[in-house]
């Protein structure tokens, strides 16, 4: 669909003596900086409304004759330009340079001189316009008693991570209109009057959100720290690095600050196509995981005795090889990459499955998946991206109606989540969950409940197509756990083409849809060519140099997992997977077990590790180049911040070993050592031009059916649990909200404050909390906040549980 852009009207306004025209009711401080004239400002922030807090930005408007002028200074952040204005800043005016001066000095009455030990100092805004835009001198001493300025005891804890010194305070309202504006969690709010007003919170309620992090970015003081950076280094010791996030599937930017091979904190980057200037807790603060005591330092092999011993670099590739090539002769290889894994390294995965070991048995998707999925993901994600027709951020701004399908925004992507509460905020945008009850951060959204009990949600989306309550501005986001109910991503792919609405795949994993793009499925190749098509195959092969490729599509997760079980496939090379979170935990440890030859590639020591025959280490994105794709397929290339010889990326692991098999007459050398060369191939290879794939329709099963009594098991990861890529930070995990397990009233009636729940791998006793609008018959529990997880401890969600009074204590 085609729209003509509106125009946009504009005024006239004259900044410095410098005639400008601007958008209509524009900012004087935003026309300002259109100028190249900067104001100081402590409270302003383009990201938030504006408030005239801190009166540092006043300007002088004088009367131009045409009734625009004002007899005082004027707050240049909360002033809209008018036809005609006439401003003067403190450029080019006293009286605005005077004002600008006595508000700083009146700021420094009683804030403290602790420059040289406060966390902000050498890039604090305070300390740079104290300078620039203040008195080289004070004529105060202080408000107190003998001239002593205010002081408080210090720090308070506003949350386990958050620190706030409410002396160093200007109370610029900066981290109060943040809380409640942008994530929506007001736990801080201004107290007291006068020169006792300060940030606090409720008794017993700290400052509970995924986002606290970002209130200790833009505060323009050192007001706020966090527990993990207070006191470990300046500013000006730093490098700064741009990089990508790799916690889930957002894209999005940040700074990585480091010293002598040490990342000593992460901020937001800049990026207003992606997540603007906010992250998520888990962004900025698990980067500790990467340094644990168990990170993997050297490769090792497994000796005549039985243990795991060290080894070089060129003995692990040569014991590697010699181990897969006889579990090819001996049955086959089967791959499973995972989901942390840039697009670079999957795309080694995928070329090392097919050209080095003749097979297609690769599957990232070691978590629960259905048969449908892969071909979905051919149908409607490979290959797409912004400008391509793929869904984006800024579409989410401008959409009418999102639904959102086995997606929990808030705590599977943060950035999304953000901006669909700012389109709900600011261009009312309705957003419809099809859920089984309304969650927190549904609330945020002012969204709406399709409340839906687990394993409905195909019924659930097909009642949408009835009641046409989409059209061509809406958006269908659909998470990657909906793969679980079979039929609900072919309902979601008709419920789209049938109301024109436009569909959005959101997987968890940062490295998901590169993995997607680069052929880790059993029945793709790069470039989304589905390997049942000859001239897909052809095409491949030329590119890579190889006769031919194995024609038949691959066997996927589980079913590599089966056949190791069941002895059909000899060897196993794992990247990056936990036993916890595959579809059969027990079985994949079976699996490990039983086959002959386990090669992985991991950052610390595992299940995986423990059972291998050989174990690489390989690098943290801090240790290497790449990219990730994120979830709109927007590549995010990232440079290695850090030098760490100890450990290599995937790409160049499985390059030494592909080298080694081909020297023993198995398979060809991939072509590639280094970021730079893969990306040669990829662009030779390019996106596959013929025909793409056909989502075939899948009946949803029917309901009812001899079910076991008791209740559906829902379930999604929270954004801070166990995960092993948040370990090392306990400031952090103090954060993470405790786990408890929703019930409906009657069931919370019956079995009292703490309940037990059995499935069939065993059970789970938790806190129980009312969820008043939770469909009948559906228990909900966090994914991996308690115990080994709930795949391992209890059963797969989807599934029939019973539920029983417990004892939590």
């Amino acid at each position: 669909m085609t729209t003509t852009p509106q125009k946009v009207e504009t005024v006239t306004v004259t900044i410095d003596g410098i005639q400008t025209e601007v958008a209509k009711d524009t900012l004087v401080i935003r026309a300002a900086e259109q100028i190249g004239v900067q104001i100081p400002r402590f409270c302003d922030h383009p990201l938030l409304a504006p408030v005239g807090a801190c009166r540092q930005c006043l300007v002088d408007v004088p009367d131009a004759g045409n009734g625009r002028g004002f007899p005082k200074p004027q707050a240049s952040c909360t002033l809209p330009v008018a036809d005609g204005m006439v401003v003067n800043t403190q450029a080019t005016s006293e009286v605005a340079d005077k004002a600008q001066q006595g508000v700083m000095e009146f700021l420094l009455v009683n804030h403290p001189l602790d420059c040289p030990v406060c966390d902000k100092g050498g890039e604090c805004p305070l300390q740079n316009q104290a300078m620039s835009n203040g008195r080289g001198e004070s004529r105060f001493v202080g408000s107190g008693a003998g001239g002593v300025k205010r002081t408080f005891p210090k720090p308070i804890n506003l949350s386990p991570q958050v620190l706030l010194d409410r002396e160093r305070c200007i109370v610029c309202q900066r981290c109060t209109r943040f809380a409640e504006e942008i994530p929506g969690d007001p736990f801080i709010a201004l107290v007291e009057r006068g020169a006792q007003q300060q940030i606090g919170i409720a008794e017993n309620a700290p400052f509970l959100s995924y986002f606290s992090g970002n209130t200790i970015q833009i505060c323009p003081v050192g007001a706020l720290t966090s527990e993990s950076y207070r006191f470990r280094s300046r500013p000006y010791d730093l490098v700064s690095s741009p990089s990508v996030a790799e916690h889930d599937a957002c894209g999005s930017a940040i700074r990585v600050d480091h010293r002598r091979g040490k990342v000593m904190r992460r901020l937001a980057g800049d990026d207003p196509d992606v997540n603007e200037e906010w992250i998520t807790d888990k962004d900025r603060f698990a980067f500790t995981y990467a340094t644990e005591p168990d990170r993997i330092t050297y490769p090792q092999v497994r000796d005549t005795d039985g243990s795991l011993r060290p080894a070089s670099w060129v003995e692990a590739f040569a014991v590697a090889a010699r181990g897969l090539k006889a579990a090819v002769d001996a049955g086959g290889v089967g791959v499973l990459p995972g989901g942390r894994l840039t697009g670079e390294d999957a795309f080694a995965y995928a070329k090392f499955a097919r050209v080095a070991l003749g097979t297609n048995d690769v599957d990232f998707r070691a978590r629960p998946h259905s048969a449908e999925e892969a071909d979905f993901l051919a149908a409607h994600v490979v290959a797409t991206g912004p400008g391509g027709g793929a869904v984006t951020y800024g579409d989410l701004e401008t959409a009418g109606t999102v639904v959102l399908v086995g997606l929990e925004p808030e705590d599977e992507a943060g950035a999304i989540f953000l901006r669909l509460r700012k389109a709900a905020r600011q261009h009312g945008l309705q957003v419809l969950a099809v859920a089984p009850f309304t969650t927190r951060g549904l609330t945020k959204m002012n969204g709406t409940l399709l409340p839906t009990a687990p394993g409905d949600e195909p019924a659930a989306l097909r009642s949408l197509v009835e009641a046409g309550r989409l059209d061509q501005h809406s958006v269908v986001m659909v998470g990657e756990r909906l793969a679980t109910v079979p039929g609900a991503l072919t309902a979601a792919a008709e419920l789209a083409a049938a109301s024109g609405a436009r569909l959005a795949w959101v997987p968890r994993r940062a490295g998901d849809r590169g993995a997607v793009e680069t052929g880790c499925l059993p029945n793709l190749l790069p470039g989304g060519r589905p390997v049942a098509d000859a001239a897909a195959r052809v095409d491949a092969a030329t590119t890579w140099g190889v006769p031919a490729l194995p024609e038949a599509p691959g066997r996927d997760a589980d079913a590599i997992v089966a056949a190791l079980g069941a002895g059909d496939l000899a060897g196993l090379v794992v990247g990056g997977v936990d036993p916890a979170d595959t579809a059969d935990p027990a079985a994949f440890r079976a699996a490990l077990a039983r086959a002959s030859f386990v090669v992985a590639l991991e950052q610390r020591a595992t299940e995986v590790t423990e059972a291998a025959d050989v174990v690489f280490p390989v690098a943290p994105v801090t240790d290497k180049a790449g990219s990730f794709v994120n979830w709109e397929g927007r590549v995010r290339p990232f440079d290695a911040v850090l030098s760490n010889p100890g450990s290599l990326p995937d790409l160049r692991v499985l390059s030494g070993v592909a080298d080694e098999l081909a020297r023993l007459g198995q398979g060809r050398p991939l072509g590639f050592r280094t970021v730079a060369e893969v990306w040669e191939q990829l662009e030779e290879l390019g996106a596959w031009d013929g025909e793409r794939a056909r989502l075939q329709p899948v009946s949803a099963p029917a309901a009812g059916g001899g079910k076991p009594h008791g209740l559906a098991l829902s379930s999604w990861k929270l954004m801070l649990d166990r995960g092993t890529m948040q370990a090392g930070d306990k400031h952090l995990a103090a954060t993470a909200r405790p786990p408890v397990a929703r019930v409906g009233r009657a069931v919370f009636d019956a079995c009292g404050p703490a309940v037990t729940v059995t499935g069939d791998r065993g059970s789970l006793t938790l806190p129980a909390e009312i969820a008043d609008d939770l469909v009948d018959g559906v228990v909900w529990l966090p994914a991996n906040s308690t115990g080994q997880g709930l795949l391992t401890d209890l059963a797969s969600p989807g599934t029939r549980v019973t539920v029983t009074g417990g004892d939590a204590s």
